[in-house]
């Protein structure tokens, strides 16, 4: 008996040391697959497509055209060179690039491969089908507030009290410093409650949004409280930046969750800010309290600190002060200003 245990001791202590040599990589092994990951079109593709997105696998598909079967297999590669992270949103799993490293032995190698990526045009046939992917959301979230505009407000004060991010907007607002004073957006106003702020610092306000009904709400409020220096436009950010419209202020108060592609905010804010011109964001921190989904229409589960600061430092803009309020229900919102240099 002493020598069958023996026996097994021995064997199970080989096994441990076989299992320890199978798990450790060495830095050839993954310096290969960061290689392997990069080495076919279509992956790398994806990585261009995934520096400013957000996708799941079955929007992927549709847009490149392939099996789910085939995607899966190339984000899994992707994935396990670290290339790509994922996200759970409800029951999808989303993914998008991963930041690139500042340190290590293959940062160099990472910032090259998307130096030189980031500047190719994604094919015309993957951006139609990207804008399509995109309009379905847009069309999502439109749907929900056409749907549910009397109760959105009581939903929306399970998560927080707008007083409680607008103070900490306001508070930015007093101690920045604008190029002039001469025109602020407010991008998705909702009923209007920021407009008095802004409409006695700033010579015009643009309120932005593209559902009638939030702007007819935003707008009643406005006419209740004088604001004689209040415009109303229907539409999009991307429609200012059309107009070659220059602003001194921009501001977002809640708004990126109900985004279809949130790093597009950053982008467009890049072109309409004058230089020293300044974005202001309220937004949740990433939670994964899935209900606001149905009774909020939130298309995203809050954003990370460093999500949204390499979206702006994407688009040519500078993080500055910050704010993180803790809130009812296990919510954090951060309040946040990124400047456009001078």
């Amino acid at each position: 008996m002493n020598v069958k245990l023996a026996k097994n001791s021995l064997q199970n202590s080989r096994s441990k040391e076989n299992k320890g040599m199978e798990t450790e990589v060495s830095p050839c092994t993954e310096l290969a697959a960061l290689h392997k990951a990069a080495g076919d079109t279509l992956r790398l593709e994806i990585l261009r497509l995934l520096k400013t997105e957000s996708l799941g696998v079955l929007e992927l598909t549709r847009i490149f055209a392939t099996k789910q079967s085939g995607m899966s297999h190339h984000l899994k590669i992707l994935a396990n060179a670290r290339l790509v992270t994922t996200r759970r949103e409800g029951n999808a799993i989303f993914y998008r690039r991963a930041l690139p490293p500042t340190s290590g032995p293959y940062a160099a190698v990472i910032q090259a491969l998307f130096e030189t990526l980031d500047p190719l045009p994604l094919r015309e046939e993957v951006q139609q089908k990207l804008t399509e992917t995109q309009k379905q959301r847009a069309l999502q979230s439109q749907t929900f507030f056409t749907r549910n505009l009397q109760a959105f407000r009581k939903h929306q004060e399970l998560i927080a009290d707008h007083e409680l991010y607008a103070r900490g907007v306001e508070d930015l607002l007093e101690r920045s410093v604008f190029p002039e004073q001469n025109t602020a957006i407010e991008l998705g106003p909702g009923e209007g409650a920021f407009l008095t702020t802004l409409s006695s610092r700033f010579g015009k306000v643009i309120a932005l949004d593209n559902s009638d009904e939030m702007l007819a709400l935003a707008q009643q409020t406005s006419d209740r409280e004088k604001l004689e220096n209040v415009e109303f436009q229907l539409g999009e950010l991307d429609s200012l930046v059309r107009q070659k419209l220059q602003a001194d202020c921009l501001v977002a108060n809640m708004v990126l969750h109900h985004v279809p592609t949130p790093s597009d905010i950053f982008i467009a804010a890049g072109k309409v800010l004058k230089p020293g011109g300044s974005l202001f964001i309220s937004e949740l921190g990433e939670h994964n309290q899935h209900w606001t989904r149905d009774l909020c229409g939130d298309l995203w589960l809050g954003f990370s600190v460093d999500e949204l600061t390499a979206w702006a430092e994407s688009a040519g803009l500078k993080p500055e002060e910050s704010q993180y309020l803790g809130l009812r229900n296990g919510f954090q919102i951060q309040v946040r200003r990124f400047i456009r240099p001078v």
